[in-house]
């Protein structure tokens, strides 16, 4: 049985994978600038694209910020998105760093943003994405003006139980099956070092096999917030409604004048899966709008939301 699980990943990267292939693409997502950024002994690639304000633009695991394809073209059209390829992946070895922790991650970023000038930014991560763009949050609010959090549970019960064996079962020992499949061929066309899949595999499984609650710093978050899921989602239905409840939506009646409204904001996207999410076309115009809103928070009709 313990075949099965890794076969399952590789199937869900692949599908991801060919939605964001050159061909469901509408132009190459050239970046109008690059480097590396130096963070607490990890060298972060980064790439710009667009003009506007600043949006952080963080990418699922094992894949880099170029798995978003039209995504972060439709973005780029009002927005400097910065892609950042997290620790170990795309662009960005693993280096001395062996072990790969969104904790870390999210102190990382916020050295980069820093490095890059930026007083503040927005958010958006997906998946594992989110996970370091909620530490960055969580680590240093007064970097993020807006966080978009997609795809991603605030806790590791989140996933659907069938998930959480797949996937503690992901190891070193995949990496050779998995030489012929579109997920290693895009990770070894940009990698530093192909050669260190195997200890991204390692360590990205041992990411997944620890447990984490972030509940309680999500209670404390200052920013105003966008949680958005499939509904064919990984993540259980439960568990999002109890991640807009910590942040205080979905308690009660908004009032006719909005006035026990939420600042924060939940999007229940139809027909969607997780593996679909970062390409999905409904993506961009559900986060566009919260994106514009104003740091306060106004309602249409003008109430403060609390």
């Amino acid at each position: 049985m313990t075949r099965y699980f890794p076969v399952a990943l590789i199937a869900a990267a692949s599908i991801t994978l060919a939605m964001t292939s050159p061909a469901n693409a509408q132009r190459p997502a050239t970046p109008d600038s690059s480097g590396y950024i130096a963070a607490n002994g990890v060298d972060y690639w980064f790439e710009i694209h667009g003009k506007g304000e600043p949006l952080l633009l963080l990418h699922g695991g094992l894949f880099s910020t170029g798995m978003f394809g039209p995504t972060l073209t439709k973005l780029a059209e009002t927005r400097r998105v910065i892609g950042v390829d997290l620790h170990g992946h795309g662009r960005t070895a693993l280096g001395a760093r062996q072990k790969i922790s969104l904790v870390d991650i999210g102190r990382d970023l916020a050295v980069v943003v820093e490095k890059l000038g930026l007083r503040q930014v927005d958010v958006m991560g997906y998946s594992f994405g989110a996970g370091a763009g909620m530490q960055l949050a969580f680590q240093h609010p007064e970097l993020v003006r807006r966080l978009v959090v997609v795809s991603a549970p605030y806790a590791q019960n989140g996933f659907f139980a069938e998930m959480l064996p797949q996937q503690a079962a992901v190891s070193g020992a995949m990496a050779d099956a998995m030489k012929e499949t579109p997920m290693y061929k895009s990770y070894a066309a940009i990698a530093p070092k192909p050669q260190d899949f195997p200890r991204l595999l390692d360590a990205m499984g041992e990411l997944m096999r620890q447990p984490y609650d972030w509940s309680a710093s999500v209670k404390q978050l200052p920013m105003p917030v966008l949680l958005v899921f499939g509904d064919a989602d990984m993540i259980r239905p439960e568990h999002i409604v109890a991640f807009y409840q910590l942040l205080g939506g979905g308690l009660r009646d908004a009032g006719w004048t909005r006035e026990h409204m939420s600042r924060n904001r939940l999007a229940i996207l139809p027909n969607v899966t997780h593996y679909e999410m970062g390409t999905a076309p409904i993506l961009v115009s559900t986060v566009v709008p919260f994106l514009d809103g104003p740091s306060d928070a106004k309602g249409v009709t003008g109430q403060s939301q609390r």
